[in-house]
């Protein structure tokens, strides 16, 4: 397995992994739309043989009281069912915040489950006085420093990209 930046001629097949790992596309209309309109974007693939198996994007989130703040919200994550619970999903979620620090970016956010994004040093995001525009519960909003310190300071509540308004 490789996991490599999206093409656009990877488009189709992230759609399709994105349809087969949820119940819905919201996910997937989700991708198309921060494709369309997030700067920066982070929007990994996992490939296996020549097939995509697995995608990741980051997305800006902004600190409304600290706009000079560069951070990022992992979402949406998936991974074929096949695949699941193989390594796909850390393997994507570790290239996406190693790439994420490469250009600058500070903290990333998840809104995911509470067992499983803390060993890629996610925390609850309550502990910094961070707090989700979404109703989430707290155990599931977790932020991740990539910059030690980066956060001091910086309590509010985070905003997602537009595109995540209609979820």
């Amino acid at each position: 397995m490789i996991v490599r930046p999206e093409l656009a001629s990877d488009r189709d097949a992230v759609r399709r992994v994105h349809a087969t790992a949820f119940t819905t596309p919201e996910e997937a209309d989700l991708v198309d739309a921060l494709r369309a309109g997030a700067d920066p974007l982070v929007s990994l693939v996992a490939e296996e043989a020549g097939d995509v198996v697995g995608h990741v994007m980051f997305s800006p989130v902004t600190l409304p009281d600290h706009p000079t703040l560069r951070l990022m919200g992992l979402a949406p994550l998936a991974v074929v069912p096949a695949r699941q619970r193989t390594g796909v999903g850390g393997a994507l979620t570790r290239a996406g915040l190693d790439l994420c620090r490469e250009i600058g970016v500070g903290a990333v956010v998840v809104l995911g489950h509470p067992a499983y994004y803390p060993r890629f040093g996610f925390v609850r995001a309550d502990a910094y006085g961070i707090g989700c525009q979404f109703d989430a519960p707290a155990a599931a909003w977790m932020v991740a420093e990539l910059e030690t310190g980066y956060l001091s300071g910086a309590a509010g509540t985070a905003r997602w990209h537009a595109a995540f308004d209609g979820l």
